[in-house]
């Protein structure tokens, strides 16, 4: 009986895996299974970005006062560090350099993250400062995405 279910464990399992990694063509727009992967993360990633958002938008029960500063932190949060940024040819123009031009190059883009996290920083402390205490402990419990708070790639029981 043991062997029954092992072996019935064992082809699920291999089936799984093997359905893990089909594309299928509509999706995949030509692209490598990679990058058409990291399209759909990204899509996904901002589904849900908008969800947080509106979530965490009508638990704080903003006033009208409010509006301004939840405005200024929603379009902080939005952009990522490099908007627009087409990763296939930036690994092309990485080919093409030399060692110590990426260094420099990695280096001016580490300056731009540090740069939007600043502004990102600058825009959550104005509204924050906009919340009452209530509100704050609400912020402070769900304003930040779950993978700051501890719970990415969790397995929950």
């Amino acid at each position: 009986m043991k062997r029954v279910v092992l072996a019935g464990l064992i082809a699920g399992g291999g089936i799984l895996a093997a359905s893990a990694y089909a594309v299928s063509a509509d999706k995949a727009d030509d692209k490598p299974r990679c990058e058409a992967g990291r399209m759909q993360q990204g899509e996904g990633w901002e589904a849900k970005r908008t969800a947080h958002l509106a979530a965490l938008k009508a638990k704080l029960k903003l006033t009208a006062a409010q509006e301004p500063a939840w405005n200024t932190f929603a379009e902080a949060s939005r952009t990522g560090p490099h908007p627009g940024m087409d990763r296939r040819a930036m690994r092309e123009e990485f080919e093409k350099l030399s060692t110590p031009e990426r260094l420099d190059r990695m280096q001016a883009m580490a300056d731009v993250r540090r740069a939007r996290m600043a502004e990102r920083a600058a825009a959550i402390k104005a509204f924050y400062a906009q919340l009452t205490p209530e509100q704050q402990k609400v912020f402070d419990a769900e304003g930040l995405p779950t993978v700051y708070r501890g719970h990415h790639h969790r397995h929950q029981s």
